[in-house]
């Protein structure tokens, strides 16, 4: 088995500090903040239709890229704020434990994630750290492809005892689906337990639990 971590909402946990810094691109934009209720009821991917909820009207490209910026400026400036997820490490190290290879998959910006995942000490169990090199609002199907035909390059016949990502968002989802493989969603980072629960895929209330029910076979 190999498991895909998501990074954001999942092995790190930044719910804090992503609310935080949309609430400072909604201000850049006039609106008013959200907590971190209104956060998870909202969001989705592509990121531009959550603001254009929240806004309640379309965003150009070049708009959005002004909300990326003002976004991210607040987020890498508060990084600091921000840890682990309380059982991380005991997730990653069961994993290892049963035998099961690892990566990460994140739609962070790819010289962002490396270094995060190594300052943690987290890059020696994982077989590839790969990060979004693209353009904002992207989603996640095409980007877990390539890293599974990456592994597959790099680890001939890795995938032939099942892949299972694992992540805290409905998209984690759909990209599974799109590249044929289970998922595991974890309630406790972007989006709330109704929204997962409606995709018909398993949903942990722990990283544990999430590799528990990824070695017992992900499907529902």
């Amino acid at each position: 088995m190999h498991i895909v971590w998501d990074w954001n909402g999942t092995l790190f946990d930044d719910l804090a500090i992503v609310v935080d810094a949309v609430n400072a691109s909604l201000a850049h934009e006039g609106a008013g903040p959200i907590d971190a209720d209104g956060y998870r009821a909202g969001y989705r991917r592509p990121v531009h239709l959550f603001y254009e909820a929240i806004l309640g009207e379309p965003i150009g490209s070049e708009r959005m890229a002004v909300i990326d910026r003002n976004f991210h400026g607040v987020y890498h400036a508060s990084l600091d704020r921000a840890g682990l997820t309380a059982d991380a490490r005991g997730a990653i190290r069961l994993v290892r434990e049963l035998g099961a290879t690892q990566s990460i998959l994140s739609m962070w910006w790819h010289d962002r994630l490396v270094p995060a995942v190594r300052a943690f000490g987290l890059d020696e169990f994982m077989l590839a750290v790969d990060g979004h090199r693209g353009s904002p609002g992207e989603t996640k199907e095409q980007h877990l492809v390539r890293h599974l035909e990456q592994l597959e390059r790099l680890y001939p016949g890795i995938q032939d005892d099942g892949v299972v990502a694992i992540g805290d968002i409905t998209d984690d989802a759909s990209a599974a689906r799109a590249a044929g493989v289970d998922c595991v969603l974890y309630d406790g980072g972007s989006q709330p337990l109704k929204m997962l629960a409606a995709e018909g895929t398993p949903v942990a209330f722990t990283l544990v639990e999430a590799v528990g029910l990824a070695g017992a076979g992900a499907r529902p």
